[in-house]
């Protein structure tokens, strides 16, 4: 077997330009993403429709809205094993059906209970979109853009999130609560038949997992390959613990970083959840009128959508963890001084817009930084557990809220508090450390391994 029969797939992917097949690849996962966003906001829109229809209170309303959110939650944890084991876009593809489904069914609900229920079952799904389309995308997008692409994507969940209320805005006048359910339902369960055709499984997960080498080529040749049955694929990839999918996390080395992006993602999504629940009702309380307080909580989404693009840019070119260190501080800073200070509504203003960028762009960087951390045969399950492990903080900051206003009714130690486990991230992440593991040559079809080894390590 020679040289050119060999192919690191990797490699591959990181010595070309981006393909066209790859940019369709983003467009596909940020339509997906998008859709994820828009369930995420829109149950904001509806609920003053649900309770005057279902005549219940307020606080009825919460376990309807905090139904989905654990849904999300333990979606993402049962998604990674699922995606490591039977393939990145099977798993896409049945959480898309799933959240889909369940969204359309919500839409016909008779009952706070039914809502509930179906609500918990549409976040099943999403908890497992999110994560799955980072996985996939990290693992076809060259090292020297994979940060930003991912960035672009989640972008995504931004503009749907924003999007949401427009078009909510253009639904419930004339077809009522029901259709703004039924839009985010129907448009990505019309969407599967193409995304079935268009979509391709990770090159990747295929090498390490033995898939023939017909259907890798087909695969790398839609990219702008030429390869045939004969050609070898490979995969300089880490050695893998044999052990079950979540507890690989926690062997050969894996333990402390897991743990680090577990907390650094959880304080990032306490601090996120928590403002973007309860800031307006933060100001309100101290007589900031109504229109001025939607229009600073929205600054905090806006920066985050610039920073998640800065965030990634940076990442691209500088080390990682320091570029997202360095945002998450600069939050917390920013936090702070509002909480130290109390300055007025303009100064208020430009600090919550810097905020949002730092924190929510810190966070979109631990998209990018995750699925690099773990090698191919256990990243769904990292990323996917990251996720799940973190929605724990948004469950605790989005109840949590009210408690701390009680306690502490005016905005200023509000935000002090917020500080702290924005700079709790900042310091938690800067101690990742990557794994240096033994590493072996992974390939479908290869009979002669240790030939092969000396082979790509001569190149």
């Amino acid at each position: 077997m020679s040289d050119r029969d060999i192919v690191d797939v990797k490699a591959w992917i990181d010595s070309r330009a981006i393909s066209s097949k790859q940019w369709l690849i983003l467009a596909l996962c940020f339509i997906i993403i998008f859709f994820d966003g828009y369930d995420a906001a829109v149950m904001g829109f509806i609920a003053p429709a649900l309770i005057e229809n279902w005549n219940i209170t307020r606080t009825g309303m919460g376990p309807i809205l905090g139904a989905a959110m654990f849904g999300v939650a333990l979606g993402a944890l049962i998604a990674g094993p699922w995606s490591d084991r039977y393939g990145r876009k099977k798993i896409l593809l049945l959480a898309i059906l799933c959240f889909a489904c369940f969204s359309l069914a919500s839409a016909f609900a008779r009952s706070p209970f039914e809502m509930a229920l179906l609500r918990f079952l549409t976040g099943l799904g999403l908890g497992a979109v999110m994560p799955n389309c980072v996985t996939l995308l990290a693992e076809y997008m060259p090292e020297r853009r994979r940060s930003l692409a991912i960035a672009v994507m989640y972008g995504g969940f931004n503009i749907g999130s924003g999007m949401s209320g427009f078009i909510a805005a253009a639904l419930l006048p004339y077809f009522g609560w029901r259709s703004t359910l039924v839009f985010g339902g129907a448009v990505p369960l019309l969407m599967l038949p193409l995304l079935i055709f268009m979509l391709p499984e990770s090159a990747m997960y295929m090498v390490v997992n033995s898939v023939s080498r017909e259907k890798i080529a087909a695969t790398l040749n839609r990219l702008g390959g030429t390869f045939t049955s004969a050609t070898a694929f490979v995969l300089a990839a880490p050695v893998v613990p044999k052990k079950a999918r979540v507890l690989q996390l926690f062997s050969g080395g894996y333990a402390r970083g897991t743990l680090i992006l577990w907390l650094t993602y959880f304080m990032g999504l306490f601090v996120i959840y928590l403002l973007n629940g309860w800031l307006p009702t933060i100001m309100r309380s101290n007589g900031v009128s109504l229109e001025r307080a939607a229009v600073v909580a929205g600054l905090f989404q806006l920066g985050g959508a610039l920073g998640g693009l800065l965030v990634g840019a940076l990442m691209d070119r500088l080390q990682a963890k320091y570029v997202i260190a360095l945002f998450y501080l600069v939050g917390s800073f920013c936090l702070l001084s509002q909480g130290i200070w109390g300055f007025g509504p303009l100064a208020l203003a430009v600090l919550v817009f810097i905020s949002g960028l730092c924190i929510n762009g810190a966070q979109n960087g631990l998209q990018a930084f995750s699925p690099v951390f773990y090698p191919t045969e256990m990243r769904a399950t990292g990323v996917c557990w990251m996720h799940g492990i973190g929605r724990s903080g948004a469950i605790l900051s989005s109840s949590l809220g009210g408690v701390l206003l009680g306690v502490f009714p005016g905005q200023t130690t509000i935000f002090i508090i917020l500080s702290l486990p924005a700079l709790l991230a900042a310091l938690s992440i800067v101690q990742h450390k990557n794994v240096r593991a033994s590493r072996q040559i992974k390939g479908a079809g290869l009979n002669d391994l240790p030939a092969l080894s000396r082979t790509l390590n001569n190149r």
